[in-house]
């Protein structure tokens, strides 16, 4: 009896959840820290947070390594061929057990987008984190003469961006 008791309020528990509360497979506090997560992302600073892809004559541009951060991000910022961080690239679903997987069923649509060959002379990006902290804005342009391999060089407008930027060392 005490152990059928133990079960019933245990299904309970989960059948009383208040609306968007998740039950402990979803719960966040198994995901790794924060911190971990932006050391990840600045260590993939210099080889591109998007790549960039010739391939069946159109330009694809992937955010994978981005994707990868799914379980600590809020948003993706990005703009093509501009600073204006106008769109929004969109996350996968987080699961707590495999955080830095993506879900069994993701597809092309999940990972990049796809444009015109030739359309991204540049991708602005720029990491809105669940702790609402953002990243910095960072400039990223196709490399030259790879052919059909992904490749993102940081541009020299990124220099631009940090003079621009009010979070500079040194701004007013």
């Amino acid at each position: 009896m005490r152990f059928t008791s133990l079960i019933i309020l245990g299904c309970m528990n989960v059948l009383l959840l208040a609306p968007g509360q998740k039950a402990l497979a979803q719960d966040k506090s198994r995901i790794p820290p924060i911190e971990i997560y932006k050391t990840m992302l600045n260590a993939n600073k210099n080889k591109g947070w998007v790549q960039f892809r010739n391939y069946g004559g159109k330009q694809l541009i992937y955010f994978s390594a981005l994707q990868t951060l799914h379980c600590r991000l809020k948003e993706i910022r990005y703009s093509i061929n501009s600073q204006a961080l106008d769109k929004q690239f969109p996350l996968v679903a987080c699961n707590p057990q495999l955080p830095f997987s993506l879900p069994p069923k993701s597809g092309l649509n999940d990972i990049a987008i796809s444009l015109p060959k030739g359309t991204a002379k540049i991708v602005v990006v720029q990491i809105v984190w669940d702790d609402e902290t953002k990243s910095e804005v960072v400039v990223y342009e196709p490399c030259k003469d790879v052919g059909e391999q992904t490749c993102a060089w940081p541009s020299n407008l990124n220099r631009v961006v940090e003079m621009q930027s009010p979070n500079r060392a040194g701004a007013k």
